[in-house]
């Protein structure tokens, strides 16, 4: 029997101290989840995704709280996208300042 090791999330990482960079990916609509159709675009294929700005952030972001302004409604993919989870830490290292 072959045992997967789990990778749990990384404890240091809080959507309060995060600088969004889950907020900058595109984010296909596969499921209904009730996203208002204000953030709602369609894509050169037919396909839906969230809205995204002109600087490449999520339409929904609230840009002064830094969270998002449709959490209740937010697709799947943003609930899946495990806050602290191998995902978020490789775009946070991504998006990390060059020193």
């Amino acid at each position: 029997m072959m045992i997967e090791a789990v990778t749990l999330p990384d404890p240091s990482v809080s959507c309060s101290s995060c600088e969004a960079c889950c907020c900058r990916l595109e984010v296909m609509l596969i499921t209904e989840t009730g996203v208002p159709e204000r953030f709602i675009e369609e894509d050169e294929w037919g396909g839906l995704t969230m809205a995204r700005l002109d600087d490449g952030w999520c339409a929904a972001l609230d840009r002064t709280t830094m969270s998002c302004s449709i959490y209740e409604k937010r697709p799947f993919i943003c609930r899946e996208f495990e806050m602290g989870g191998y995902e978020c830490v490789a775009e946070r290292a991504a998006n990390a300042p060059i020193t």
